[in-house]
């Protein structure tokens, strides 16, 4: 048997439905230790408005990790800012979710957790509170200091990343730069070996434009920056398709022959995805120094404290961080 992993689990949004999830999931025994990076009374009192058992241990980590018996959650305190209500947000709270993050970034990197499972925030009220963000992504990008990170979802029998990622979509064309694509493709390469396994990864470009930019007819982005970083790419010995046209790269009989589709905007490759896999997929960072997993859905402020939440993705980002956790060399 393989030896337990510690996970740390961020749930987000204390309003939302993230701490839902994290009370639901630990019902049931694992052969990993989950470690909530959260305030306890939080937890306990979401815990009590569901009608779950939750008993709360506070991480000792010098300890081995050892297998979750069921109702069983370690902690690790970070008190919120103001109390909670559900579905209610409060930007006051804002500063507790982002501490919960740097706390949990700060035990992986000194090898504490194996990995970060992230639940779900809401960026607008983080924005309100006068705090900068954009998302998960990028915050953890400058957490760690690590200049390029990709943000990537996968479902059964699809992975889709990006090479940009939060962006208006004006904005995309001029971020598509012959650099930051190369730089994106390397790290996909990289990752998919080290984090998945994958010997020789297959990846899949898409175009920009529709129909990849029909020659330079619709648009220039294929023929100057797109091609020539492919043709760069393979000469360099990856395995890469492209530019492929988005409407027709996603038939099953390419993606058979695909371990990877890099699309080049978020709603360019994720409708997609969510399509076949919403609610089990898992959003990943590649490139950073850790292994981070999140749930592919919001924080569903409608839902908090009703017990009606689904802990399908949530389930699929913690399976997701183990198998990476298990792929990957020490250290």
């Amino acid at each position: 048997m393989k030896p337990a992993l510690r996970l740390a689990l961020t749930p987000g949004e204390p309003a939302g439905i993230g701490p839902d999830l994290v009370i639901k999931i630990v019902q049931q025994a694992s052969p990993h230790q989950r470690v909530a990076v959260a305030d306890p009374h939080l937890l306990e009192q979401c815990a009590r408005q569901l009608g779950l058992p939750l008993r709360l241990v506070d991480l000792d980590p010098h300890q081995p990790p050892e297998a979750d018996l069921a109702g069983t959650l370690r902690i690790v305190p970070v008190p919120l800012a103001a109390p909670v209500t559900a579905g209610q947000l409060n930007p006051t709270n804002a500063a507790y979710v982002l501490e919960c993050l740097r706390q949990a970034v700060t035990g992986c990197l000194d090898g504490t957790f194996a990995a970060l499972v992230t639940g779900p925030v809401h960026k607008a009220v983080i924005n309100q509170a006068g705090q900068a963000f954009t998302g998960h992504t990028e915050f953890l990008a400058e957490l760690t200091h690590t200049r390029r990170v990709v943000m990537m979802l996968a479902t059964p029998g699809l992975r889709v990343a990006l090479a940009t990622t939060h962006l208006p979509l004006a904005e995309v064309p001029a971020a598509l730069t012959r650099d930051a694509l190369s730089q994106t493709l390397q790290i996909l390469q990289q990752d998919l070996r080290l984090r998945f396994a994958i010997s020789a990864p297959r990846i899949l470009v898409l175009g920009l434009n529709p129909h990849a930019g029909e020659g330079g007819h619709l648009g220039r982005e294929e023929i100057e920056i797109i091609g020539p970083v492919i043709e760069a790419a393979r000469a360099a010995g990856l395995n890469v398709t492209g530019p492929v046209p988005a409407d027709t790269a996603f038939q099953p009989d390419t993606l058979r022959h695909t371990d990877a589709v890099l699309a080049m905007y978020h709603d360019q490759g994720l409708p997609v995805l969510k399509h076949m896999g919403f609610g089990q997929a898992v959003n990943i960072t590649l490139g950073l120094p850790l292994i981070r997993t999140s749930v592919d859905h919001g924080t569903a402020l409608e839902l908090a404290g009703s017990g009606r939440c689904q802990t399908g993705s949530l389930d699929a980002a913690i399976d997701m961080a183990i198998s990476m956790a298990s792929h990957s060399p020490p250290g």
